[in-house]
């Protein structure tokens, strides 16, 4: 493991033990009837989120409609409300191009001050608050900070901030502790930052360590220098705050990207402040824990935008270009997993590939699969993917198919061995070959002979319900017997099936063979 992904890892436990102890935090946004997005709940579960997904899903919405979550001290009345963030266009002469008004609604549920509160901005013919019957109710106060796209981007921007030379501006050093930020992630140091300021306008000027002493200013500047520039000016010296940034990755090196999202965590956990950033970048994605990641997509038959679950990571790697050069395989569960993983331990050195090749997503019901199909073919990606689902899932294939007919493209979905669970499966195939399994479980023949039959007529009389949960509280009884998880049996009769080539497993150790070759030739 790097160095900077070891300190990740050390920010994001640090994170999720501090948020317990917070007093103040925005947990949820909802979004109803606002630019596409029919009714949209994005929570909040850890200190940094990162928006992720396709353009057009609502990623900026989301952030802007956060932005008017708070009364913000010192700002004006009208500087973080929907009106200002979510203007409408209206014809007022011939009535014919004005954007179309419904009964849009923005609700956020809140802790605030260790009380649990919720408000709501709610739009008819303008926008007004609701209190959801709470009397006395006020909106909750908090400093933000809100940062769109570069600055200077546009030649109308650049003529306004030159403008500032010409009346009467004020020149203001920043402190060594508003640089911080920038000092851990940019390369060079600065003698001395300024910021010039005239009414509302405002540049940086810079003297870096090394360059004889020769100031330049923000036209001068690299996007990525700017960009960190500003947003250390801007966070250092907040406390408790929202800080919500649009396109953080915008002029930023990759290996730089990692390091922002570092110290935006980092601060985060000193300063109790509350993180919502909106990315394209899979790096930036990949810097906060899953539960952090917030990827936005749209139903393809209905175009509504929808929050995937944080366990569907396969997908966003694949979506994202992690996956490239990988074969992803999605299956139902851990325990199928595991019977995957010790087919492939059979099939990888036959086929001259490594477990590095593959990427195994799991936990997804099974009739997910088609809209998963749905959602990979409107990105070209299914010749990525293979799909996998229990051997009781059969009625599961038409509809799968047909999902991957709506884009030309052919989907066979494979099936684990056996007409039940993979449970029911790998209990019965440790039962058939006890002298082989328990060489490889390191136990005498006869020990484990005994062991099953105990948890056998343990579990029989303690556990009621259907086949399948009956199979998985025997097979988790003897695993744990056995000191080894559910999924590592199934790999170990993974394994061992596709080693002896037993007759249930044949056909299925064909067809992934298959697969896996026509994904190489692609």
């Amino acid at each position: 493991m790097s160095l900077i992904a070891s300190q990740l890892r050390d920010v994001w436990d640090a994170l999720r033990a501090s948020h317990a102890e917070r007093d103040i935090y925005l947990e949820e946004v909802r979004i109803k009837k606002l630019r596409g997005i029919k009714d949209l709940r994005v929570p909040f579960t850890y200190p940094v989120s990162v928006l992720a997904g396709p353009n057009g899903c609502g990623k900026s919405t989301v952030l802007f409609a956060c932005a008017t979550a708070y009364r913000v001290p010192d700002r004006g009345p009208r500087e973080f409300v929907p009106s200002t963030l979510f203007p409408n266009f209206k014809d007022r002469l011939q009535g014919e191009l004005s954007d179309q008004t419904d009964r849009t609604e923005l609700a956020f549920s809140y802790l605030h001050d260790g009380e649990r509160l919720s408000m709501a901005w709610r739009r008819g013919k303008s926008w007004t608050r609701s209190y959801m019957g709470r009397k006395g109710g006020r909106q909750p106060e908090r400093e933000l900070y809100l940062r769109t796209l570069a600055n200077l981007t546009n030649p109308s921007e650049v003529r306004g901030v030159l403008q500032i030379m010409r009346k009467q501006y004020k020149s203001t050093p920043l402190t060594t502790d508003l640089l911080v930020f920038a000092h851990r992630i940019l390369k060079h140091r600065y003698n001395d930052v300024s910021i010039i300021r005239a009414q509302t306008r405002d540049i940086l000027f810079a003297e870096a360590e090394g360059h004889d002493d020769i100031r330049y200013s923000e036209f001068h500047m690299s996007s990525g220098e700017r960009t960190i520039l500003r947003i250390s000016k801007d966070i250092a010296g907040l406390r408790n705050a929202l800080i919500l940034i649009d396109e953080v990755d915008t002029g930023l090196h990759p290996y730089t990207q990692q390091q922002v999202m570092l110290e935006l965590q980092r601060i985060a956990l000193r300063q109790q402040l509350q993180i919502v950033v909106a990315s394209h970048s899979p790096v930036v994605l990949d810097s906060v824990p899953p539960e952090g990641r917030k990827f936005l997509d749209r139903d393809e038959t209905t175009s509504d935008v929808k929050l995937m679950p944080a366990y569907k990571d396969i997908f966003q790697k694949s979506l994202y270009g992690q996956s490239r050069e990988k074969l992803s395989i999605l299956c139902e569960d851990e325990v199928a997993e595991g019977m995957i993983l010790g087919m492939l331990d059979v099939l990888q050195p036959r086929l001259g590939l490594r477990h590095e090749d593959f990427v195994i997503g799991r936990n997804t019901g099974r009739g997910e699969f088609p809209s998963h199909v749905r959602m990979l073919g409107k990105f070209g990606k299914l010749t990525d993917f293979v799909f996998v689902l229990d051997g009781d899932a059969s009625d599961m294939t038409l509809k799968v198919r047909q999902a991957a007919k709506e884009y030309d493209q052919i989907v066979d979905p494979l099936f684990l061995p056996g007409r039940e669970s993979p449970e029911h499966w790998i209990w019965q195939r440790l039962g058939q070959d006890v002298e082989g399994f328990a060489s490889l479980l390191g136990l005498p023949a006869a020990e484990m002979k005994r062991r099953m039959q105990e948890v056998q007529q343990t579990m029989e009389g303690a556990v009621r319900g259907r086949d399948r949960d009956v199979a998985k509280a025997v097979l988790e009884a003897f695993a744990a017997e056995v000191r080894r998880s559910s999924a590592e049996l199934g790999r170990i009769v993974g394994r061992r099936d596709a080693e002896t080539n037993h007759e249930g497993m044949t056909e299925l150790l064909i067809k992934l063979e298959e697969q896996i070759s026509a994904w190489r030739r692609f």
